[in-house]
């Protein structure tokens, strides 16, 4: 029983060393995520990821995403998410980097 609660939130790093306790349900919208926690690498034993390639900045925006997803993907008509502007081509590239589908009532 304690296994199942220590798997029911992962930790993700940022580059800069931010980390982000998430929900493994919501984070597991991500196949690149889904991939690093059903392989035999450290991240499938530590529920800990880390990703050199991201600030924290725009690991955060991602995490505000997986949340948003989770809380929204039985909806219908949910309005964008709020994005700046300045983040916009970052976020692209982590959304491609995490194989990321629009969400609901978004569009890329």
């Amino acid at each position: 029983m304690a296994e199942d609660t220590e798997n029911k939130y992962l930790t993700l790093v940022s580059n800069d060393g931010f980390e982000f306790v998430v929900l493994a349900e919501a984070a597991l919208v991500s196949p690149t995520i889904k991939g690093m926690l059903r392989s035999p690498f450290v991240e499938a034993q530590t529920n800990r990821c880390t990703f050199p390639e991201i600030s924290g900045v725009v690991l955060e925006k991602v995490v505000d995403y997986f949340h948003y997803w989770y809380r929204n993907r039985d909806k219908e008509n949910v309005p964008d998410m709020e994005i700046p502007a300045e983040m916009c081509l970052e976020l692209l590239m982590a959304a491609n980097y995490f194989n990321l589908e629009p969400g609901p009532g978004q569009a890329w």
